[in-house]
């Protein structure tokens, strides 16, 4: 009702193909999602809160301790089927009603997701306000009560900040990174929120640091090129378009 882009989230897993290798999640807001993600034969669920109270009245039209509780069923059938739950945290630094956003905040919400269940916290900057010295400031409250095991970064690109708090995160022990091809995303409630940080920039980066990830950058530019031709956009990013440069004058 409040998030129409996932009105035929169904017809999408039903055309992926079972056998690539590749782990499919879906986010399940309440229990109708919940079944409908089991019928849909998903490998793992996610379920997404705000710690920000306006961000999550605009977002999912109730409160945070209301969203919360609409994940118990989502839970329980989390554990009869077996599926692993995988919590987000939004607005960790930043929020577009209420600005800034308490470190506890944070915590708060992430410790009441991990004592129901999930396995791992995303760290959400959804509007991508956050800068290298406020990541340093909540993964520091954070890491006091919760294992880096735990968590991961999840940041938006608005400001030109996500690779910088990632290095920063890494430095915190964060291991885990979110990241979207080219940079597609954004937040229907955020006007001017970017996309996730790029895919390419952060493989590139890491390759530079001598931290293998396991991803061959050039196929991941040409998978990534197949969904923005798709799509008749130019992608977010500066390492894909470099890459593609650079390919067309050697060419």
């Amino acid at each position: 009702k409040w998030v129409p882009q996932m009105a035929d989230s169904a017809a999408v897993f039903n055309s992926l193909g079972q056998d690539s290798g590749a782990t499919f999640s879906a986010l399940t807001p309440n229990e109708k999602g919940m079944l409908a993600a089991i019928d849909a034969g998903v490998d793992e669920v996610a379920v997404f809160a705000a710690a920000s109270e306006s961000f999550s009245q605009r977002n999912i039209n109730c409160s945070i301790e209301q969203s919360l509780e609409r994940f118990q069923p989502v839970f329980r059938l989390a554990r009869q089927h077996n599926l692993p739950v995988r919590g987000y945290v939004s607005c960790v630094m930043g929020c577009p009603y209420e600005g800034a956003i308490s470190p506890d905040a944070v915590l708060a919400v992430s410790q009441t997701l991990l004592d129901k269940g999930c396995y791992e916290i995303s760290l959400g900057d959804t509007i991508g306000t956050g800068t290298p010295g406020q990541t340093a400031q909540l993964l520091s409250t954070l890491l006091k009560t919760i294992p880096a095991s735990k968590l991961a970064v999840h940041f938006h690109d608005t400001y030109g900040q996500a690779l910088a708090n990632i290095l920063v995160a890494l430095q915190h022990g964060i291991s885990v990174i979110d990241s979207a091809a080219g940079g597609l995303g954004g937040c229907p409630y955020a006007a001017g929120a970017s996309g996730n940080v790029a895919t390419e920039d952060v493989v590139y980066m890491l390759n530079g640091m001598g931290i293998d990830c396991g991803v061959d950058i050039n196929a991941l530019v040409a998978a990534s090129t197949q969904i923005f031709d798709h799509l008749n956009r130019e992608p977010a990013s500066r390492t894909m378009r470099a890459l593609l440069a650079k390919h067309h004058n050697v060419i």
